[in-house]
């Protein structure tokens, strides 16, 4: 079989694995939906645990092929065709559903902010099980003071709270990658420090902050016209900081700011 690099396949084929990341939660009675179900590895795996529905999106016309054909007497499996960054995800969950995915490195974080970003919040999902290149993953799990911390880790705690991580050998798939992974579960959680509106103003704020990343923060204060701004000066920042020292709660406060500036 060809391997598309394009599309980011590399196919877990570790049944340990695959079992330890179905130990996370419970599956009976659930929908779940497994993006990138590739040839069925971790399909196979979900069926043993009894779900009400699995959906597989792949977008692979020949591994939907494939698909189709290993599960045809499945009566509750639907293989869909398609790229998840294009599909209306509202049509597709139900309420408690559990989100799967051994993701394409290449666009794993656009997949990840796609799900950030469905509004109402909490969404009807219950759980994301996601697993990462390990550099992009320990940027998401990371807290304040870790030299990994990133626009990521404070976009991602915004709307969830991280559950579990464990990391995956390299040797664990197949065509081998060069990098090992991540698997982390994810909990979708309404935050009371997050008091902004938008997902883009918290993605536009950090942007600001940490493409200046090496600048003291009171630069971008002054890009952003806020460095006068009497709230700014009641936070009581340290002007002299750089970015990563700054907390995830305050980038939530500044962003909420800045919406009001805005509407003004």
């Amino acid at each position: 079989m060809n391997f598309k690099k394009s599309l980011g396949q590399n196919l877990l084929i570790d049944k340990n694995i695959s079992k330890k990341i179905l130990s996370l939660t419970s599956l009976k009675n659930k929908q779940v939906i497994e993006i990138g179900a590739g040839t069925g590895n971790l399909t196979k795996e979900i069926l043993k645990l009894i779900p009400k529905e699995i959906i597989c999106i792949e977008k692979d016309k020949v591994f939907v092929k494939k698909l189709k054909t290993i599960f045809q007497n499945e009566k509750n499996l639907i293989v869909m065709s398609g790229d998840i960054l294009n599909l209306s995800l509202k049509k597709i969950i139900s309420k408690d559903a559990i989100i799967l995915g051994n993701l394409p490195y290449n666009i794993s974080t656009q997949i990840l902010i796609k799900f950030l970003k469905l509004n109402p919040w909490p969404p009807k999902f219950k759980k994301l099980i996601f697993m990462f290149q390990k550099e992009v993953g320990e940027k998401i799990i990371a807290n304040l003071g870790s030299k990994n911390y990133s626009r990521l880790s404070i976009i991602t705690k915004s709307r969830f709270k991280i559950l579990n991580y464990f990391y995956v050998s390299k040797n664990c798939f197949f065509p081998k990658p060069k990098v090992d992974s991540i698997v982390i579960e994810f909990l979708p959680i309404l935050r009371k420090e997050v008091t902004f509106n938008s997902i883009n103003n918290l993605e536009y704020i950090t942007n600001i902050f940490f493409s200046n990343k090496r600048k003291m923060v009171n630069k971008t204060f002054k890009k952003l016209k806020m460095e006068n701004d009497k709230f700014i000066k009641n936070l009581n920042i340290d002007f002299t900081l750089r970015p990563e020292k700054i907390s995830e709660n305050l980038f939530y406060k500044i962003t909420e700011h800045y919406e009001k500036k805005l509407i003004k």
